[in-house]
């Protein structure tokens, strides 16, 4: 396993005594990030055994409080806890302008620096990237400015060698690099032998969309689509489609078209609707459209691999 999806919080707006609002925490090829911060993430953390200090980036989707205000208590407590580490946060540019006035009327002297990445624009744009793994955002569709986020590993840049044959065909090392680099390899005798016969079939890469507030939006399908696992929120059930139309959220068999359309391998669903007694009516919903759905529940841990 290359890495997992632990949900903190599944809920929308108001949490209930079984499930917490948004937040979840994505531990991908060695990094760790934790999406949305909804109050009582902290605690989620803890239940769920999620180290603290494993965290260096925070990505918000939106200004509604359902996500992003159990962000300052987690703050504070990283101070507390003697952070050191320079943290990196995501979202809309007046996020930055929160976060400041809180710890400044708080008196709250970090020992830590905190980086804010603001998040524009209308068009998906990459706001993060290292040697292994990009970060999208996705635009989406809700009241207020909002982004799901596109997490993609790169493609390695060089292929892997098959042991065997390096000692089979006694390949010199000055030639092992350019086989990784896709070259064919021609034997002392003449003898031409192909780079797939030579090297493994590149692995496939890594993704997760996280889509949480949206209403249904068919231009996110182009950008999500193959990904492995997409999150698409599911706030109400069919029967209150009005509602949700009106909220600017998405109904369960909506979710499903979306990942139907973009050929996901795999669909969770959450963001439920208080009233939502059983999670499972939506999961029954969406798979009359998309089969491979999974209804999500606080500390389920979904794998990617």
């Amino acid at each position: 396993m290359q890495g997992s999806l632990t949900i903190l919080g599944c809920n929308s707006a108001l949490p209930t005594s079984e499930r917490f609002s948004t937040a979840q925490v994505l531990q991908m090829l060695g990094r760790v990030f934790l999406i949305d911060c909804a109050e009582g993430t902290q605690i989620q953390l803890r239940k769920f055994k999620v180290r603290f200090t494993s965290i260096d980036h925070i990505l918000i989707s939106h200004l509604h409080g359902d996500h992003y205000l159990g962000l300052f208590g987690l703050l504070s407590s990283f101070n507390l806890l003697g952070r050191k580490k320079t943290l990196n946060i995501y979202g809309p540019p007046e996020l930055k302008e929160l976060v400041t006035f809180q710890l400044k009327y708080i008196e709250a002297n970090l020992l830590f620096k905190i980086e804010f990445h603001a998040i524009t624009g209308k068009e998906p744009r990459i706001i993060f990237e290292d040697k292994r793994l990009t970060i999208e955002t996705i635009p989406l569709k809700h009241r207020i400015p909002t982004y799901g986020f596109l997490f993609r590993e790169k493609k390695p840049e060089w292929l892997n060698i098959k042991k065997e044959k390096i000692a089979e065909l006694n390949i010199p090392l000055r030639e092992i690099v350019n086989i990784k680099k896709g070259a064919d390899y021609t034997t002392d005798e003449g003898v031409v032998i192909p780079n797939q016969e030579l090297t493994l079939p590149p692995k496939k890469q890594l993704s997760y969309a996280f889509c949480s507030d949206t209403a249904y939006n068919e231009k996110i399908v182009e950008q999500v689509t193959g990904v492995d696992l997409l999150y698409h929120e599911a706030t109400f059930p069919d029967e209150l489609l009005a509602r949700a139309k009106e909220t600017f959220h998405s109904t369960a068999s909506q979710a499903a078209t979306i990942a139907s359309k973009a050929n996901v391998k795999l669909l969770a669903i959450g963001h439920y609707s208080a009233r939502i007694t059983n999670p499972r009516t939506l999961e029954k919903e969406a798979k009359e459209i998309f089969e491979n759905v999974i209804a999500v529940h606080d500390g389920m841990v979904i794998p990617l691999s």
